[in-house]
C-alpha cells in the first residue's frame, strides 16, 4: 500500500447523496481479485453509454459528456468531493481499488457507509468526514472555479482550501498511523515477521506430530 502524508491535488465534485458501491464499481467488474486494473471500469454506468464489460477495450467506447469525470477541467483529479452516505450498498472491497486505480487519494464528504470508510483505510485511500456546510463551501468553490485544488496534510490533519482557509479533520490514531506508513493489514502482520517464524520454529520442536 502506497503512503500517504501530503497531497496538493486537483478536485472532483461528484454532487450526488447515497452513490453505492455498485455505482462505483458494477457487479460484471468483481470477477478479478487482483486489486488493479478496476481504475478504467470506474462508475462506468454513468461515464459511458453503453454496458462495460470484463477485458474490454474502453478506449473506443462512447463517453457520456454530461459526466463530471469525463469533462476536460476534471481530467487528472486526485481527491473527489462526495455527498451523504457515499459507498452506501454491498461491502465489496472493489469500490475503493477502482477508486485508488482511477487515482484518486482522497475522498472528502459529510457522511460515508461504514464498511467502505473501513475499506477505504484498508486500501491507501483517506475518506475524510466534514461537517455539511463545509463540504457546501468546498462545492461552490470547487464549481466556480477551473482547476480549484486542495491540499490535504495527513501529519497536520488539515485541509488548505485555495483561498488559504485552513480546514482540521480527525483521524483515528492507528489509521492515521498506518496510512502515513503505508500499512495495510498484510504489511502489520509483516512486521512480525520474526517473531512469527521463531513461533513456528518452536512448535516444530515442541509438537512435531503436527508436521508429520
Amino acid at each position: 500500500m502506497k503512503p500517504f502524508q501530503k497531497l496538493d491535488g486537483l478536485v472532483a465534485p461528484m454532487d450526488r447523496a447515497n452513490v453505492d458501491t455498485d455505482a462505483i464499481i458494477p457487479k460484471q467488474f468483481l470477477k478479478s481479485i487482483k486489486r488493479s486494473g478496476f481504475g478504467p471500469n470506474l462508475f462506468d454506468e454513468w461515464r459511458y453509454l453503453d454496458v462495460g464489460q470484463p477485458g474490454q477495450d474502453n478506449s473506443g467506447r462512447p463517453e457520456n459528456p454530461d459526466f463530471v469525470l469525463n469533462q476536460p477541467r476534471y481530467q487528472g483529479a486526485q481527491i473527489l468531493l462526495t455527498r451523504d452516505n457515499f459507498g452506501c450498498g454491498s461491502s465489496r472491497e472493489h469500490a475503493p481499488w477502482a477508486l485508488e486505480d482511477y487515482g484518486f487519494r482522497v475522498i472528502i464528504g459529510p457522511s460515508f457507509a461504514d464498511i467502505f470508510f473501513n475499506n477505504c483505510f484498508k486500501n491507501g485511500l483517506l475518506p475524510i468526514k466534514l461537517d455539511a456546510a463545509e463540504v457546501e463551501e468546498l462545492f461552490a468553490q470547487c464549481l466556480g472555479a477551473d482547476g480549484y485544488r486542495l491540499t490535504v496534510d495527513l501529519q497536520a490533519q488539515t485541509i488548505t482550501r485555495a483561498d488559504g482557509k485552513v480546514i482540521p479533520f480527525n483521524v483515528d490514531p492507528f489509521r492515521r498511523e498506518c496510512l502515513l506508513n503505508g500499512w495495510d493489514d498484510i504489511g502489520l502482520t509483516l512486521r512480525r515477521a520474526d517473531i512469527i517464524r521463531d513461533y513456528e520454529a518452536r512448535r516444530r520442536v515442541e509438537q512435531p506430530w503436527l508436521f508429520a
